[in-house]
């Protein structure tokens, strides 16, 4: 592994508890799909039930009405092909079912995780668990499930009918239960842990090519092509040591299991033919039982089949429902916000134990203020920022908005106070007015049009084929980098919260775009607390206050006016960027 975290794994208890629980949620339709495979094997029972009666009329030489068998065998088998129809039919749609309420409370899973555990895990692991997991999940219940379900019917079915035939002939067909029993409990004490290895080792793989291709140009610039290279090839070595494993155990399976489907039939022949010298049993039984045991076979070998799915099914199930037991990263709190004065007092944080990246910051954000934070790159204004927004928690310290952490915050009431737009945005399948909408559903199209003016957006959006409905996205109408910046923004000037961190949120725009469209907003938002992590001093100079932020400090604190004739490291910066000598 590359030791990125990875999200949780629910354990066998959990998933075999949960499996049971959704099975039964519609014991209705189960009964109901389970009752029609039962009369279908049943109705397939009768044929070599009759063609055991005729050969013993045959070797009686008894007179067998030929044709009434034949007939006979024939409605048998077109009543158990209608039976089989509808029974599938019941069997698939109570799996489609099951299958659109796992995905529901999948969704809804997903959409509940901390965005700092997302972050932490990488896209590779969560990407893989909705595609590759989610599809391995939908053929376990669609075919895996259902065709379980119905061999162990047809297989209970079977031998109960075979017992009634002759117990003695039962006998033979033990033979089976040794080859089937071992090798089964020995591949399914192994088949688990490879299929999570093999998950793992796929996302790890999903993981390493989603960042090689978002960062393509990096890479070529850098010269990091064969870096790259050489950590595709480790990632597809370990996936196809992982598949690699898995393949072999059944390959040593299969081949028993199958030794174990022969055996039966020839014991079964052989005994038979001893039984019936002896005169322990009749012709008509040992031809029946026979074709009871070859009978066997099929349901059988789709049993043991569908029992390779089902681990497949179960170990994409446990990483689904891993996701669930993800740790909130909020506390459960009962307090009001008194006012909406943001504050860090004594703010330490670490992405990795023992390496703080910020070091005791202390500030004070007023309400209506607006704060500029600059300072070189690592220095830390992001994550400041992100903890003023409410998305990580201090490792020590705290983060309040009048008064009240922001960690016990519930999400739906921090964003009420404070929202964080970065330069990463997403526009998602669908009209622009949807794609705005997002902020706040209920708002109307003149609230739409607003928004999208207040971010210097709305001369573009009138002039689309569709104007706000327009279809974007994937497969929609293109939109630039910089026009998708300004979506992200409207969405912020719908959602209105009292306060908002914008991180390089105009970097995408050109400066004079990007300085028509900061005054824009200044106008939108008056009265609104903003703070502003920027890279262009135009936004400093245009502040309340500015914040230098140096090595996980605050090293200068002030008006721009007064960091100027200070002559600090704000001094040095304007001095640089506006083309001065120092």
């Amino acid at each position: 592994m590359n030791g990125r975290q990875i999200l949780p794994v629910a354990g066998q208890a959990q998933v075999r508890a949960y499996a049971r629980k959704t099975t039964l949620r519609h014991p209705g339709a189960l009964a109901a799909a389970l009752g029609l495979h039962a009369l279908a094997a049943v109705a397939g029972l009768a044929v070599p039930w009759l063609l055991g009666d005729l050969v013993q009329g045959v070797q009686d030489g008894t007179g067998i009405d030929v044709p009434a068998v034949v007939a006979a065998i024939a409605a048998f088998l077109v009543l158990q092909g209608v039976l089989i129809r509808f029974a599938v039919y019941a069997s698939s749609r109570l799996g489609e079912k099951v299958l659109a309420e796992l995905r529901e409370e999948f969704v809804s899973r997903v959409l509940g995780l901390p965005l700092s555990t997302v972050e932490r895990a990488g896209s590779g692991d969560l990407i893989t668990r909705t595609s590759r997991d989610v599809d391995a999940l939908s053929r376990t219940v669609r075919h895996a499930v259902p065709e379980t379900m119905i061999a162990l019917v047809t297989c209970v079915i079977t031998l109960g009918a075979l017992v009634l035939t002759g117990p003695l002939l039962m006998l033979p067909s033990l033979l089976a239960v040794p080859f089937l029993w071992i090798s089964t409990r020995w591949y399914l004490k192994r088949a688990r842990d490879g299929y999570l290895r093999e998950s793992a080792a796929y996302a790890d793989m999903t993981d390493g090519l989603t960042e090689t291709v978002n960062g393509a140009r990096t890479v070529e610039a850098l010269g990091l092509r064969e870096r790259r290279h050489r950590r595709t090839d480790a990632d597809i070595a370990r996936s196809w040591e992982a598949e690699r494993y898995t393949l072999g155990l059944r390959m040593i399976w299969f081949p028993i299991v199958e030794l174990g489907y022969v055996v039966p039939i020839v014991a079964t022949l052989v005994a038979g033919g001893l039984f019936h010298i002896q005169g322990w049993v009749s012709l008509a039984q040992v031809t029946a039982a026979t074709l009871y045991v070859q009978q066997l076979i099929d349901p059988l070998d789709r049993l043991l089949m569908w029992i390779d799915e089902l681990q497949v099914g179960g170990a994409s199930m446990a990483r689904l429902l891993g996701v669930a037991e993800v740790p909130e990263d909020r506390e459960a709190g009962t307090g009001v916000p008194d006012g909406e004065e943001l504050r860090a007092d004594g703010v330490r944080y670490a992405y990795r134990e023992g390496h703080d990246v910020l070091h005791g910051i202390d500030l004070v954000v007023r309400p209506g203020e607006r704060l500029a934070m600059v300072g070189p790159s690592g220095a830390g204004k992001s994550t400041l920022g992100r903890l003023l927004a409410g998305i990580h928690g201090p490792r020590t310290g705290s983060v309040t908005v009048g008064g009240t952490p922001l960690v016990e915050l519930p999400l739906d009431d921090l964003r009420g106070h404070v929202a964080l737009v970065t330069q990463e945005h997403h526009v998602f399948r669908g009209t622009l007015r949807d794609n705005v909408l997002i902020a706040r559903p209920e708002a109307g199209e003149p609230e739409v049009r607003a928004a999208l003016s207040a971010v210097d957006a709305w001369e573009w959006v009138s002039a689309l084929p569709g104007g706000l409905e327009t279809v974007v996205g994937s497969g929609g109408e293109p939109v630039s980098a910089a026009q998708a910046q300004q979506i992200a923004l409207a969405r912020l000037v719908l959602a209105d919260p009292h306060t908002l961190v914008l991180d390089e949120a105009t970097s995408l725009l050109d400066p004079r775009a990007a300085r028509s469209l900061e005054r824009s907003l200044a106008a939108v938002l008056e009265g609104r607390t903003v703070i502003a992590i920027a890279h262009r001093l135009h936004t400093a100079h245009d502040a309340d206050r500015v914040a230098v932020v140096e090595e996980g400090r605050v090293a200068e604190l002030g008006s721009h006016d007064d960091l100027v004739r200070t002559g600090g490291s704000y001094a040095a910066l304007w001095s640089t960027w506006h083309g001065t000598p120092s």
